[in-house]
């Protein structure tokens, strides 16, 4: 019984997440894929990792995670607008670090989606991202 109760609440973790991604996306033009997710060695945290893109001429939206997120760029470019830090132009082959509960959002003023891995240590139990102001 555990381990389907430990299936059934991953699945519905999964579900709630890809709805919380679906909503920005639809809001933003940011599209957020999960491709996998595991424990790691800090109690109650767990690693998702996805693919995002960004359409083009779209903004991801102000947002912030509950954990970290390490970010590789593998197409395209954006603007990556960090709270705090001047705005950074992120490029294909290039990765970035955002600290957790750090607001911020990625403008892609190209006229080609820019396709990322995100890496996201996060707080398990909560949705990936959340809407900032």
């Amino acid at each position: 019984m555990q381990a389907f109760t430990s299936a059934a609440t991953r699945t519905l973790l999964l579900l709630g997440l890809a709805c919380a991604s679906a909503a920005m996306a639809q809001n933003s033009g940011l599209q957020r894929t999960l491709v996998g997710r595991a424990d790691v060695s800090v109690p109650g945290r767990e690693a998702v990792v996805a693919r995002v893109e960004v359409a083009p001429g779209a903004k991801a939206g102000r947002h912030t995670h509950p954990g970290d997120e390490i970010s590789y760029v593998l197409e395209g470019e954006a603007t990556l607008l960090v709270d705090g830090q001047p705005p950074r132009i992120i490029k294909a082959g290039e990765s970035f670090v955002v600290p957790a509960g750090v607001v911020h959002d990625a403008h892609n003023d190209g006229s080609v989606p820019i396709k990322l891995v995100g890496v996201y240590v996060v707080e398990k139990g909560q949705p990936l991202a959340k809407p900032a102001p």
